[in-house]
């Protein structure tokens, strides 16, 4: 009896865990974190989880030990991994924007540009990346590892620092200034290189892909459905901003009072946010029975 096929999935541990897991449930996959255990359970027997640090995920997704994982394009270049990148997974949810890695030193110091860095201490968790960040602007600086509360370090225990910000307030509150952006980073989808070219892997990994990015598309979307009259349907299409051409159909029975070909049926995909200006322009254009939905995937 031949053994059953199984992707090896990586999940992120740590900031992306949640956040990942939620993404999954969108999509279709019932994850659960059983306590103290590094396996998580999906509701796909053809999947089998792992927890790994976003750290780690890219060099062992190289080493075959992962199929598939999810992991910052930081990660992926501080190992100089040699993986295949399936999807970009920026999404407006917490910890799946995009981050920047920057080089920064207490503000009042008399560091303005790299140059100003040289033969000066560098504290970072990416030497990698910082090393090459130097090296391209011709300076020569003691990197050096940081184990953690990097900010805290200038200018007693460093003369500057490479860190990961989103907003920039941990900087602000260690009283750091940025002069430069080292890298920018959003969450990516990777795949083994081998794995990649088997045919059944490759097949349950783009379906992964598919669900995965329908669920990314449709975050901050939602539906409209209106009734319009033939009249204003110009006027109302030209208002609606659309992520795709809207569908217009006749309604299947008559408004009491009219002919049937008068009304006509319009549905369409928009940002949330622009909903509470958008529904009061179509209701003054006419459109009636406005509906608002909310959207699960959108598959373009």
């Amino acid at each position: 009896m031949s053994k059953p096929k199984v992707l090896k999935l990586g999940l992120p541990k740590g900031s992306l865990q949640e956040t990942t897991a939620s993404l999954f449930r969108k999509a279709g996959y019932n994850i659960n974190f059983p306590s103290r255990s590094y396996y998580p359970k999906i509701d796909d027997e053809e999947i089998e989880c792992i927890l790994i640090r976003a750290q780690e995920m890219a060099r062992y997704v190289e080493q075959g030990v992962m199929d598939l994982g999810i992991t910052g394009i930081d990660w992926v270049t501080e190992n100089k991994a040699k993986v295949k990148e399936l999807a970009d997974l920026q999404a407006p949810w917490p910890n799946y924007g995009k981050v920047r890695w920057v080089l920064a030193v207490k503000e009042g110091s008399p560091f303005r540009t790299p140059k100003d860095l040289q033969g000066k201490r560098i504290a970072t968790e990416v030497v990698g990346i910082a090393a090459q960040y130097f090296k391209k602007h011709g300076v020569q600086a003691k990197i050096e590892f940081s184990w953690g509360a990097t900010e805290v370090k200038p200018p007693v225990l460093a003369d500057a620092i490479v860190d990961v910000t989103e907003t920039g307030s941990s900087l602000r509150a260690n009283n750091l200034k940025v002069i430069d952006t080292v890298l920018e980073s959003t969450p990516r989808l990777i795949a083994n290189r081998e794995a990649y070219q088997d045919p059944w892997k490759r097949e349950k990994m783009e379906n992964i892909l598919l669900m995965l990015r329908g669920t990314i598309t449709a975050a901050g979307r939602v539906g409209l459905m209106m009734n319009v009259p033939l009249s204003r349907l110009d006027a109302v299409l030209a208002v609606l901003p659309a992520l795709g051409t809207p569908t217009v159909a006749p309604l299947a029975k008559a408004k009491s009072g009219t002919k049937k070909e008068e009304w006509v049926d319009v549905s369409t995909v928009v940002e949330e946010r622009t909903v509470r200006d958008l529904i009061p322009k179509l209701s003054a254009l006419g459109a009636k029975g406005i509906v608002e939905f909310p959207l699960n995937k959108v598959v373009e």
